[in-house]
């Protein structure tokens, strides 16, 4: 008896790389295929996966880098280059005026707004330790005084995003800066928004930070999610912004420093 023909097997491509995160249009942000079509993949016929491979993806590819391209030419649009660091008197001075000496008396400071092109738009941050000396437990973007040794506020606010959580260089492409932002506790802090790469690994310094996590830029911007809050404080009413987002709350500066940003996106379009 002749033995049966061992039967051909023939090779099933598939795009997946092995990142399968659904963007805003419903692509995956590896593959570019929709979830329909990614259940449907091993149900289609060979001709049809491979224009798919040729043609239908590589040209979704293109288009979502056009797409994040043009978005992240609106975010620099929005923001003071970064040839030009703002030098005009913080835009919340005037609420805090009574409580702080003259911006010549404050500590220069730098934090890094980083901002993650993960499908949607996220934005880094990171929870404070609940025994800092001041902060404690508060929600902050990486930051502090710009020291002697750093170049310019971007440098600062490079240096400190690696200090604190371990974010390295080339993963951060600085974009500009948004207003300048006095604290009362007596910083000038410049406002460094970045570009984050998506495949960061973070090692936080234990000392000073308890968590780092990511926010929906959508929620962030949108009015809704944003309340103002009104306090007494030494001798009269103040505001301020706060967020709420799963167990965090966002507020104080970090929550300005965000209104600010879409204040200045909400002007460019």
């Amino acid at each position: 008896m002749s033995a049966s023909p061992t039967p051909t097997v023939r090779a099933i491509h598939s795009p997946c790389i092995g990142v399968c995160r659904l963007d805003a249009s419903g692509h995956c942000e590896g593959c570019q295929r929709t979830g329909e079509e990614i259940a449907a993949w091993l149900a289609f016929d060979d001709v049809t996966r491979q224009r798919y491979i040729d043609e239908i993806l590589p040209a979704r590819a293109l288009a979502h880098d056009a797409r994040r391209s043009d978005e992240v030419g609106r975010i620099v649009r929005a923001l003071h280059p970064l040839s030009a660091p703002p030098t005009a008197p913080a835009w919340n001075r005037p609420e805090y005026e009574d409580l702080l000496p003259p911006t010549a008396a404050l500590t220069p400071a730098a934090v890094l707004v980083g901002l993650v092109p993960r499908g949607d738009w996220q934005v880094l941050l990171t929870l404070r330790t609940a025994d800092l000396r001041t902060h404690a437990g508060q929600v902050s973007f990486p930051g502090g005084r710009i020291e002697a040794a750093d170049a310019d506020p971007v440098a600062a606010a490079l240096r400190e995003a690696r200090e604190e959580i371990g974010l390295t260089r080339e993963r951060i492409e600085p974009l500009g800066y948004l207003d300048a932002f006095d604290t009362i506790s007596s910083y000038h802090v410049l406002p460094v928004v970045a570009r984050v790469s998506p495949d960061y690994a973070l090692r936080l310094d234990a000392r000073e930070v308890a968590d780092a996590f990511e926010v929906p830029l959508d929620y962030l911007m949108d009015a809704r999610n944003i309340r103002i809050v009104a306090r007494e404080f030494a001798g009269r009413v103040r505001r301020y912004h706060e967020y709420d987002y799963a167990r965090y709350r966002i507020w104080g500066a970090t929550a300005a420093m965000l209104v600010n940003l879409r204040e200045r996106l909400e002007g460019v379009r």
